[in-house]
């Protein structure tokens, strides 16, 4: 049954809507060129979404740079403002940008452990607040936070979980109060990181992959035929409890101690470096031992010019790396006999200051240990891939929004 004029307009439109945010600036015959439709089918569209104020004239292109085929449309960005949210333990690290992306403010503010439940949120809250002010907006549309923990399938509420801040699961409700009409949505952090690294880094070519968080703590990512997925109950990719060789006990229901936590979380390679005469870092956390991963790798990469095979072997930092590629592998091999994945990206802050040399030793190993191929890929994005992902994922939320005419030819709110 073919479409109502009404409903191919509403398609036309989202389609020249998502190729302009997706390109940039287009003119109107570049847009005939790329959704095939005809020259007054495009007119009309121009027109339409001119009158919605969803786009307009933001430049003139071609030799000539004058008359109506020169004109380039975009995306009116001031249509919706989004703000992005890292929480971690330590603090929150914001961003607040427009429709399309572009950032126009950040700020971070730092939450000690001793901060009640009502100052901390009180904290975060204003921090938001503030980079809404420099951004020069006046409300947001809809807020993206990435926060660790169980995400709940059902709700979309932060689960309890012991050892996170109890002032995490009352920031989205304080912000929906502060914020009045914004929408305010809650996703596990390494979800977020996943999304980020599939759209803009190390898996933009993959549409099944498995991104290994390493950071403070270690989680994993899932993303299978180009859907993330979250499991039963919100929990695929708890990779912390993983009970692995190595390790003096097993973990618990609620304690990760004794599972792959204990080989691969900060205060673990702190202590692998310790042992490998590396210096440990004063603040044991995700920068305080990617600090060491970077310093280690530099050394390594030192050491291995000078030898024929070019592998980071021997004493310090090339065997520092080969014990902590010996863990990590340990985990990777696990997800990789169950899941099949092809590329395993090694994320976080950690995975990051690895880069390459890290990668490939951890590649390797699976080679060794599996017979799936698989390989393995340094994240590019690293901590910041958190607070991209919740901001590209605020943004296409918005968008979806934004970009919704109606037959009439008016845009959602």
């Amino acid at each position: 049954m073919p479409a109502s004029p009404s409903t191919a307009r509403a398609l036309n439109d989202r389609l020249a809507l998502r190729l302009l945010q997706q390109e940039g600036p287009l003119t109107a015959g570049r847009l005939k060129q790329l959704t095939g439709l005809s020259r007054p089918s495009v007119a009309d569209l121009v027109d339409r979404l001119t009158a919605a104020g969803l786009i307009t004239v933001v430049g003139e292109s071609g030799e000539q740079r004058r008359g109506p085929n020169a004109r380039l449309y975009g995306i009116v960005a001031d249509r919706a403002h989004l703000a992005a949210l890292d929480v971690r333990t330590e603090g929150v690290f914001v961003l607040v940008s427009d429709l399309v992306g572009r950032v126009l403010a950040e700020a971070s503010v730092p939450i000690g452990g001793d901060a009640g439940t009502g100052p901390a949120v009180e904290q975060a809250v204003a921090a938001v607040e503030s980079a809404l002010k420099e951004a020069g907006a006046d409300r947001l549309h809809t807020v993206g936070i990435g926060a660790p923990g169980l995400i709940d399938p059902a709700t979309g509420d932060l689960r309890d979980s012991v050892g996170l801040p109890a002032w995490h699961r009352s920031l989205a409700a304080a912000l929906q109060d502060r914020l009045p009409g914004a929408r305010v949505t809650v996703e596990n952090e390494t979800n977020l990181a996943a999304l980020a690294e599939q759209r803009e880094g190390a898996a933009h070519d993959r549409d099944t992959f498995v991104l290994l968080w390493l950071g403070h703590g270690v989680g994993a990512a899932v993303v299978l035929d180009g859907t993330l997925r979250r499991g039963a109950s919100g929990g695929t990719g708890e990779i912390g409890f993983l009970p692995v060789p190595g390790t003096a006990s097993l973990p618990s229901a609620t304690d990760c101690e004794g599972g792959f936590h204990s080989l691969t979380g900060a205060a673990a390679i702190a202590a692998l470096a310790g042992e490998a005469g590396l210096p440990v870092p004063d603040t044991v956390d995700g920068p305080g031992v990617a600090a060491v991963v970077r310093g280690a790798v530099a050394a390594a990469e030192a050491e291995a010019a000078g030898r024929p095979d070019g592998t980071p072997r021997g004493a310090g930092a090339g065997r520092f790396l080969e014990s902590l590629a010996d863990r990590i592998a340990i985990g990777a091999a696990s997800v990789v006999a169950v899941l099949d994945p092809g590329r395993v990206v090694l994320g976080g802050e950690v995975g990051q200051a690895g880069g390459e040399v890290l990668a490939t030793l951890v590649e390797a190993r699976l080679r060794r240990m599996s017979p799936l191929a698989t390989e393995v890929r340094a994240s590019t994005l690293g901590g910041a891939a958190v607070l991209r992902g919740a901001l590209l994922t605020a943004r296409e939320r918005a968008q979806d929004d934004v970009f919704a005419p109606s037959a009439s030819g008016t845009a959602g709110p």
